[in-house]
């Protein structure tokens, strides 16, 4: 039986289900109702299941499709996301009546109604079982807190990035991946802050994208410092062009140079030392 990949939840969870029936089939888009852990909820497929898919996200939940989404199931996502509006600001009445030191971030009323997952950022630990009751009475359901991070802010609130698109974390990606600023220096981007964070104020995810990349063309080229032989002569290599290939190097007579791999050839290698002083110089 075929399986599909399922995007559903505020947090855009992906998921691996199964059709009604082995004569049932899915396309890219289609609005379905299915059953997870979570409960009765609404997603949409994305496709069918492959290994590449399961590969990346490594061990996703896993659930039923129960039907494709009807008119009366449509009605009824319109009435909890409106519903939700109304909860949030009962929440947040709550909140500040009982002096809470959190910020409440969303909230999610489950298509079954199940549940109601409350999503908030709080720098220490809160106690919020008076709130979880005072909810519960109010809304006569389960009450789950979720206490979440900046960058899981920015995926629940978050729309478009500076390159005008919808943000990867909103869209496709399953795991927050960890950037550093070696990246960014590794790809000879701009290091003003502002131009290299996203919207949840960390580092941009798609400075990860291609890191691996950078890193391999990276071992072709030899290491600054190296002594090599050019048509000009002896000369040290001191800067790279990564995806050009070429290294920028320095003469004896102090002229600089941009060059293509093919046309030196390493005489020495850099020392151990200028090696760790060059890369103690990337991870800073």
């Amino acid at each position: 039986m075929e399986r599909y990949f399922v995007r559903y939840g505020v947090t855009r969870i992906l998921g691996v289900f199964s059709p009604p029936s082995e004569a049932q089939t899915f396309a890219r888009g289609d609005q379905v109702i299915i059953r997870t852990d979570r409960g009765l909820e609404a997603g949409e497929v994305l496709g069918p299941v492959t290994e590449r898919g399961i590969n990346m996200l490594g061990t996703p939940p896993e659930g039923r499709i129960l039907r494709s989404m009807t008119p009366d199931d449509q009605r009824e996502v319109v009435r909890i996301r409106r519903q939700a509006e109304e909860e949030i600001e009962i929440c947040l009445r709550h909140v500040q009546e009982l002096g809470l030191e959190m910020e409440l971030v969303d909230v999610e009323h489950i298509f079954g109604g199940e549940r109601i997952i409350v999503y908030y950022l709080a720098d220490q630990r809160v106690d919020f079982r008076e709130l979880v009751r005072r909810l519960a009475a109010e809304f006569h359901t389960r009450i789950e807190m979720r206490q979440i991070g900046v960058r899981d802010e920015a995926k629940l609130l978050g729309d478009y990035g500076d390159c005008g698109k919808q943000l990867c974390c909103n869209t496709h990606l399953w795991t927050m991946p960890p950037v550093s600023m070696k990246m960014a220096k590794l790809q000879k981007a701009t290091l003003d802050p502002a131009k290299i964070s996203g919207r949840c104020g960390r580092l941009k995810c798609c400075l990860r994208y291609e890191f691996e990349q950078y890193e391999e063309l990276l071992e072709r080229l030899p290491p600054v410092g190296s002594e090599v032989e050019s048509k000009d002569g002896p000369a040290k290599v001191i800067g790279h062009e990564i995806l050009a290939q070429k290294v920028l190097i320095e003469t004896r007579d102090r002229v600089r140079k941009l060059v293509a791999l093919d046309q030196v050839r390493v005489v020495e290698p850099a020392a151990p030392a200028e090696k760790a002083s060059r890369a103690a110089e990337d991870v800073s």
